[in-house]
């Protein structure tokens, strides 16, 4: 039962009657909720708006004072480093001389450290460049003289034996009858220590004969000659020499060992072989040589030359003709190809 809002009576309720109003009532109750929960987050909303413009705001001012502390330490910074430089420079101004000369004192000590680097090191280079010529000339004549004396034995050099490139151990019908030993030199210049410092090595080993080849010989020796026990000779007689020390060696050996020839005899043959009179008959031999390989390039030299002018010639002439039959062809555009001078296109 319920008051009537009209006259004051009581009004019963029915179950369904209360339920539509519990549906009003909450539907409003709803609207009001919804209403009220908007008006709170437009509130908020507004608060928020309001509560960062602030806080960017004091952001804002805050990086614009941190700006300008900045800028003032900047300014500070600049002036003392603008202070320090005028002081460097006055101080510069002050000691430039000094400097300077200090400066170039130690350029001078600087250039002359490269100098002497530079030096060294040439040296050194031109010392490996040398010991690398003469390692490749000595294993350049060694390969010819295994070549040459298949027979022959060639032995490494004894320690103790610095002059020495090459010792050939002479064999003949199996028998060792006499050694050579070998140097080579590829310098510019001739030294007389080098005979000498030879004949030592060649004691030592107990060798029969040494040999010395070289770029450039002593005196007026021009390919041969023997100094100081020592035979001497360039390299491209190097094996020729060789051959005539072999022949000497073994037909000392062969008349030692016959019956048939005394002591004295075998002393006049050994004599001979190297009196002065044997020098100068290998030395005419050589220069025999020397003259048919002078005479062979001079011809060379001359038929290359005859082949150049013939070359020249013929060119001369084929240029010419070429250029005559040019020359008709543009007269005459329908002029007969011919063959090994142009190959002409086909005219419609």
């Amino acid at each position: 039962m319920i008051p009537c809002p009209n006259c004051g009576k009581q009004i019963q309720i029915t179950q369904a009657l209360k339920h539509q109003l519990e549906e009003k009532i909450i539907a409003s109750e709803r609207i009001k909720y919804r209403d009220e929960l908007e008006k709170v987050k437009a509130q908020i909303s507004i608060q928020t708006e309001k509560r960062l413009k602030a806080e960017s705001q004091k952001d804002l001012e805050k990086s614009e004072t941190e700006i300008k502390l900045l800028e003032k330490k900047l300014a500070k910074e600049k002036d003392e480093r603008d202070q320090f430089e005028k002081k460097i420079k006055e101080d510069a101004s002050k000691n430039a001389q000094e400097e300077q000369r200090l400066r170039l004192k130690e350029k001078d000590l600087q250039l002359e450290e490269i100098r002497k680097v530079n030096e060294d090191l040439k040296r050194k280079l031109e010392q490996g460049s040398q010991q690398r010529q003469g390692e490749v000339l000595e294993l350049d004549l060694e390969e010819k003289l295994r070549a040459q004396f298949p027979n022959d034995e060639f032995v490494p050099i004894p320690k103790g034996v610095e002059g020495g490139d090459i010792w050939q151990k002479v064999n003949y019908q199996g028998k060792t009858v006499g050694s050579i030993l070998w140097e080579t030199k590829r310098t510019k210049a001739w030294s007389n220590s080098w005979t000498g410092k030879l004949k030592e090595d060649l004691a030592r080993i107990n060798g029969s004969e040494a040999i010395l080849i070289s770029q450039e010989l002593s005196g007026n020796s021009n390919s041969f000659d023997r100094k100081e026990g020592v035979w001497i000779g360039k390299y491209e007689y190097a094996v020729s020499l060789g051959r005539f020390v072999r022949f000497l060696l073994t037909n000392v050996a062969i008349v030692k060992s016959s019956s048939s020839h005394t002591e004295e005899e075998w002393g006049k043959i050994r004599d001979y072989m190297m009196s002065d009179a044997f020098k100068h008959r290998m030395q005419a031999h050589f220069e025999g040589i020397k003259d048919l390989k002078d005479t062979l390039e001079a011809e060379k030299r001359s038929t290359m030359l005859k082949w150049k002018k013939q070359e020249s010639v013929i060119n001369k002439l084929d240029s010419n003709t070429t250029n005559f039959y040019g020359e008709l062809k543009a007269i005459v555009s329908q002029l007969p190809q011919i063959s090994d001078i142009e190959t002409l296109p086909e005219t419609t």
